[in-house]
């Protein structure tokens, strides 16, 4: 799953792949509206199994804070609304999400955006962030 969900520089959303074209990818809006359209080499495509939040020791892959807010909120939707909340409120809610995140780093435009990721995705109806083999491997690690 987390190689075929992409995030494309410039277009809002997330984007679920469908297909390799010629000189393209194929992609899919994981809205409402599940638009399909190309992307190209030239937009900068982004899987979300690449992208990690700064904190203040490792960085975190982004498939574990999707995780942790999924076990924050139950499996539902976000308790706040990114667009209506205050940047202090933001900023205490992904507290509560990722303790140890880098507070310099992190700006508050990066918690929105995860924020509606994990709206778009919950609404998607994809709520496994983590593969089985990851899960077992972190088990492993812990029980170390």
């Amino acid at each position: 799953m987390q190689q075929t969900i992409l995030a494309i520089s410039g277009k809002p959303g997330l984007y679920k792949l469908v297909s390799r074209g010629n000189n393209s990818l194929i992609v899919e809006a994981l809205d409402g509206t599940h638009k399909r359209i190309p992307a190209f080499a030239t937009d900068r495509i982004t899987s979300l199994s690449d992208i990690a939040m700064f904190t203040e020791t490792d960085d975190v892959p982004l498939m574990d804070v999707l995780e942790k807010m999924k076990t924050l909120e139950g499996g539902k939707k976000a308790s706040i609304n990114e667009k209506k909340a205050s940047g202090q409120e933001l900023r205490d809610y992904f507290t509560k999400v990722l303790p140890e995140w880098d507070q310099d780093r992190v700006q508050n435009s990066h918690i929105k955006k995860l924020i509606t990721w994990y709206n778009i995705l919950i609404e998607a109806g994809i709520t496994t962030f983590k593969d089985a083999e990851e899960e077992t491997e972190t088990t492993e690690k812990a029980s170390e």
